[in-house]
């Protein structure tokens, strides 16, 4: 992430990022971390980044404490029946770590059961 910012800069960012999102991004590891949760929500969906979900269908902001919290496109929560979703990030060396749980209204249709 670092070096894709100092060779392209913001341009690089707005790839995946909104022009608020980018106002919080103070480092290439909150960078990354962002990456990482569009990412791991995308996957969450069962979609990845493509047609169904962009990077754009989801922005990161923050709480009055710091907190991360994702917003959705109206498109993706009508799509995929988004009830609530929870973030974490995190940080290990050089890596950036995103979780996500989501609750949709069609939870039992989606999960395997036996």
């Amino acid at each position: 992430m670092e070096r894709l910012i100092k060779r392209f800069g913001d341009k690089a960012l707005q790839r995946f990022l909104s022009q608020e999102e980018i106002e919080l991004v103070g480092s290439p590891k909150t960078a990354a971390g962002f990456w990482a949760i569009k990412e791991a929500f995308s996957k969450a969906i069962g979609s990845g980044i493509g047609s169904e979900c962009s990077f754009h269908d989801m922005k990161i902001y923050k709480t009055d404490k710091g907190a991360p919290k994702l917003a959705l496109s109206k498109k993706i929560v009508s799509l995929f029946h988004i009830i609530d979703v929870a973030i974490s990030i995190t940080h290990d060396g050089e890596y950036a770590i995103g979780v996500v749980t989501i609750e949709t209204s069609s939870t039992t249709d989606k999960i395997k059961q036996f």
